[in-house]
């Protein structure tokens, strides 16, 4: 009996591990964690010529750059298997909510495989040029050019890469984070596109242009272009790893 019993063990932790083998990470933080895992899905956009990332200024961490782009939203359908998941949406309070619906918050660390595999089913949330779109609008009016966010409804989006950054320990917190991040170039196919794009890198060359700034792929692995300070999900526009901690955002 004792043998059977330790069989069935053996087949049913093979089984959990075959059911999360994209997540191992995860699966590991599962079993050594106690305490809730933030995590947050995001889409970040490249806009690149030659070895130039166009960044715009991160009003939350004032003074830091990064790549357009932010969280992903989820609909009211997704509700329900949130619940079940047991994420709890992060809330910060500002002015008109803008963060109602984000996909930032925290789930008990056993559901994290579980909401891994909801988050790339990509059903009842953004998709991650739904969420560019929204995103970019947004972006072109915080950094002064709200007249270049006409034609973004009409923009196309391609995929390059998808990073989950994590799971690891947040200093002075006491919980771990995981990032899941989708990052895209811009399609230039149509005559708008263009127009955006080179209106963009025009402006990140502009040295008196505070919104915007153009950085190369040797300043985003320093995190800093002249008295420019990059933020870290920089990275992701040239590799698959984050290089430096985040900055500590405004409270």
């Amino acid at each position: 009996m004792a043998s059977g019993i330790l069989a069935a063990l053996i087949m049913g932790s093979m089984a959990v591990v075959w059911r999360n083998r994209r997540d191992l990470r995860l699966l590991g933080a599962a079993v050594s964690s106690r305490t809730a895992t933030r995590v947050s899905v995001s889409a970040l956009l490249r806009i690149r010529d030659d070895d130039c990332c166009v960044l715009f200024h991160t009003p939350y961490t004032p003074g830091s750059y990064g790549p357009p782009g932010g969280v992903c939203k989820y609909r009211s359908t997704a509700e329900p298997d949130l619940e079940k998941i047991g994420f709890r949406a992060q809330r910060v309070e500002r002015e008109g909510d803008p963060m109602r619906a984000d996909l930032r918050g925290f789930v008990p660390p056993q559901k994290l495989p579980t909401f891994a595999r909801w988050v790339r089913n990509g059903a009842d949330r953004e998709s991650g040029p739904e969420c560019l779109r929204r995103e970019l609008a947004e972006e072109l009016a915080e950094i002064g050019h709200p007249e270049l966010a006409d034609s973004v409804e009409k923009l196309e989006f391609m995929l390059i890469r998808t990073v989950m950054d994590g799971p690891h320990r947040v200093p002075g917190r006491d919980y771990r984070q995981v990032r899941f991040h989708q990052v895209y170039n811009l399609v230039t196919s149509d005559s708008r596109a263009v127009e955006l794009r080179e209106r963009l890198l025009e402006l990140g060359r502009d040295t008196g242009e505070d919104g915007v700034i153009c950085a190369s792929s040797d300043d985003i692995i320093q995190g800093r272009q002249g008295d420019h300070l990059i933020g870290p999900q920089t990275a992701f526009l040239i590799g698959d790893r984050k290089l430096r901690e985040d900055l500590p955002p405004m409270r």
